[in-house]
C-alpha cells in the first residue's frame, strides 16, 4: 500500500492486541463492544472524531429528534388558548431551538464515556485502515501512526449524506441533514429534495416553523416501505398543513443565488425558495479504509454485503449499522452489534434481532412492526383489519393530540397478530405495547389479549382495546 509510513510486519495470531477491534462508537459498534467486554474478550475501539457516540449522538438521531422536540413545545405554547388568553406565545429562532440539543448532546457523550471506561474498553482516537484481516492503521488526531491487531474486527462505521457532484454543498443556502443543523439563519421557505424517512422529518419541523415547504419525492409515494393506509394519512396531514409533495420528480440542477437557490426540475418546474436540504440517501463510510486489502469490496452507495450474522466475505470482520444499509435505524444497529458480537464469542444463544419496529419522527409520528396489508394480500395470508381513531380517545382529546390512528393486522382465523401500524403522537411509544405481545408464543400472541386486558383510563394505549375489539366484530 502507498502513502503509508514503514511499519513493523503485523503480529502473529498468538500476540494480538485486542480479542475484538471495533471501528466506530455509534449504536453499532456500541452494542459490539460492550457485548463482548461483558463476556471478558479484550476490546478496543478506534473513533474516528474527537468524542464518541458517532453521527447518531453528533450529527443525526439525538440533535434532530432534540430540534424536533423543542419546535413541538414552541408549537404547544403558540397554540395553547390558556397561553394566548394570557398574551403569551413564543418566537424562537431557529439557533435557539436548535441550542436545545447541545446539552442532551454532552450528557450523552458523558454517560457513554463511563460505558467504556467501566468495562476497560480503550478508545484509539483516529481514523482506521486495514493493512491485512487482522491489523488495523489507527492515524491519530496528533498524525501520529499505530498498528493494532485483533483477531476479530467489526466495522461499525456509520453512513454519511450522499452529495451527488453537481450540487454545491459548499454554498450557504445548500444544505444536507449533517449541515441543516448549523443553519445560522431563520428561514421563510425551503425545498428538501428526497422524501424518504429523513427529508420528510425535516419537511415536518420546517413546516411546523411555518415555512413554505416543497417537498420533493422521486417515487409515486412517500415512504412506500409503510402500510400504504399510514402514507395516505401522512400525506394527507402534510397537504393539510399547507406542505406542497411533489411526486415523481428528477432533479435537474440546483441555481444557488445570493438570496435563495432555485430548484430546477427535469419536468421544467422551478423551485424558488430560501434554502435546499438534500436529503436523497446515504453513503456508507467506508472511504480510505483500503478494505480492498483484505478482499471487501463495498457496493456503490459505500455499503457493505453481510450475512445473517453480520460477517463480510471475511468470516472474522463484522459490518454493523448503517455501513450495511437497510434498515439504518440506531436501535437496529445496536441489536445487530450485540449479535455479531454473540457470533464471534461462539456463543450457542445468540442475541436475537427479531421484529424491528419503524420510528419516523414526523409530526406527527408514526410507527410500525410486522407486515402491511399489502404483503398479507401478496402472501394469500387471510388477515383482517382492526382500527382506533384517536380522536375518539379521552386521553387525545385532553391533550389536544387527536390527529392518527392505530391500527391491528390480525390472522381471521387464528387471530394472532400480524402486524401493527400507528400513526400519531408518541407513535414510537405506542408501538411497543403490540411487539411485546407480538413476541410472545402462542397462544399469547393473539388479538383477545388486548380484548381481555385492563388499560388505564383514560390513556392513549386504550387505543388497542378499541382498535381490538373494531377488527374482532369483523369475524366475530
Amino acid at each position: 500500500m502507498t502513502g503509508l509510513p514503514a511499519m513493523t510486519a503485523p503480529a502473529k495470531p498468538e500476540t494480538f492486541d485486542f480479542d475484538v477491534l471495533v471501528i466506530g462508537s455509534g449504536p453499532g459498534g456500541e452494542g459490539a463492544a460492550m457485548q463482548a467486554a461483558k463476556h471478558g474478550k479484550r476490546v478496543g475501539m478506534v473513533e474516528k472524531y474527537h468524542q464518541i457516540g458517532g453521527n447518531c449522538t453528533h450529527r443525526g438521531t439525538i440533535p434532530s429528534k432534540a430540534l424536533r422536540y423543542a419546535i413541538f413545545q414552541m408549537m404547544e405554547v403558540n397554540s395553547n388558548k390558556l397561553f394566548a388568553e394570557h398574551g403569551l406565545s413564543a418566537h424562537l429562532s431557529f439557533q435557539k431551538l436548535r441550542r436545545t440539543a447541545r446539552a442532551v448532546i454532552e450528557r450523552q457523550v458523558q454517560m457513554r464515556s463511563t460505558f467504556y471506561e467501566r468495562n476497560d474498553v480503550p478508545v484509539l482516537k483516529g481514523t482506521a485502515k486495514f493493512i491485512d484481516q487482522h491489523t488495523i492503521l489507527v492515524t491519530e488526531h496528533d498524525e501520529g501512526h499505530k498498528l493494532v491487531t485483533a483477531e476479530h474486527i467489526v466495522v461499525a462505521t456509520g453512513s454519511r449524506p450522499y452529495r451527488p457532484a453537481e450540487v454545491d454543498f459548499n454554498h450557504p443556502r445548500v444544505f444536507d441533514s449533517d449541515t441543516i443543523l448549523d443553519l445560522a439563519y431563520d428561514v421563510r421557505s425551503a425545498t428538501v429534495y428526497g422524501a424518504g424517512v429523513i427529508g420528510c422529518e425535516y419537511a415536518s419541523m420546517f413546516r411546523n416553523l411555518d415555512c413554505k415547504v416543497n417537498l420533493v419525492n422521486t417515487r409515486d409515494k412517500l415512504l412506500e416501505f409503510l402500510d400504504e393506509e399510514i402514507v395516505d394519512a401522512l400525506s394527507y396531514h402534510f397537504r393539510d398543513r399547507g406542505m406542497l409533495i411533489r411526486h415523481h420528480e428528477t432533479l435537474d440542477f440546483v441555481e444557488p443565488r445570493e438570496d435563495c437557490v432555485i430548484v430546477h426540475l427535469k419536468s421544467g418546474k422551478q423551485l424558488r425558495t430560501d434554502i435546499l436540504l438534500y436529503a436523497a440517501g446515504r453513503t456508507g463510510n467506508t472511504d480510505d479504509m483500503n478494505l480492498e486489502a483484505v478482499g471487501i469490496t463495498p457496493d456503490q452507495r459505500g455499503n457493505l454485503k453481510v450475512n445473517d450474522h453480520y460477517q463480510t466475505a471475511i468470516p472474522t470482520i463484522y459490518a454493523v449499522g448503517d455501513v450495511i444499509g437497510f434498515p439504518a435505524l440506531a436501535s437496529a444497529a445496536y441489536s445487530q452489534g450485540r449479535h455479531a458480537a454473540s457470533h464471534l464469542l461462539g456463543e450457542d444463544q445468540l442475541v436475537g434481532i427479531g421484529e424491528i419496529p419503524t420510528g419516523i419522527y414526523t409530526s406527527p409520528e408514526i410507527s410500525s412492526i410486522g407486515k402491511t396489508e399489502r404483503e398479507l394480500t401478496e402472501a394469500k395470508v387471510p388477515y383482517e383489519v382492526g382500527h382506533s381513531q384517536f380522536k375518539s380517545l379521552a386521553r387525545a382529546q385532553i391533550t389536544g393530540q387527536t390527529t392518527g390512528m392505530l391500527k391491528i393486522l390480525f390472522h381471521r382465523e387464528t387471530l394472532e397478530i400480524l402486524g401493527i401500524h400507528c400513526f400519531g403522537a408518541n407513535a414510537s411509544e405506542i408501538i411497543h405495547i403490540g411487539q411485546a405481545i407480538m413476541a410472545q408464543p402462542a397462544p399469547n400472541n393473539t388479538l383477545l389479549y388486548f380484548i381481555n386486558t385492563t388499560f388505564n383510563y383514560p390513556t392513549m394505549a386504550e387505543a388497542y382495546r378499541v382498535a381490538a375489539l373494531n377488527g374482532f366484530n369483523r369475524v366475530a
